[in-house]
């Protein structure tokens, strides 16, 4: 698992990307967010962009362990 502050970074890029792309659905944004999604998922052992955010959240400063409200919908 990649040190934290990687992945706050990596979490903060996708994030900040995601709106991008919602915005103005720009290829290069949709590429560069695809490029961020794949470093999280191996970063985070996982093969899923939405587990991968939430494996590298629960791997941030501050985060509770039994927290999983991010699971629910």
């Amino acid at each position: 698992m990649a040190h934290p502050a990687v992945l706050r970074n990596l979490v903060e890029q996708y994030v900040t990307l995601r709106t991008l792309h919602a915005e103005d659905g720009d290829t290069e944004v949709r590429r560069r967010m695809d490029d961020v999604a794949y470093t999280l998922c191996v970063s985070t052992g996982t093969s899923d962009v939405d587990a991968a955010l939430v494996a590298a959240r629960h791997r941030l400063p501050g985060a509770r362990t039994t927290d999983d409200s991010a699971l629910t919908t």
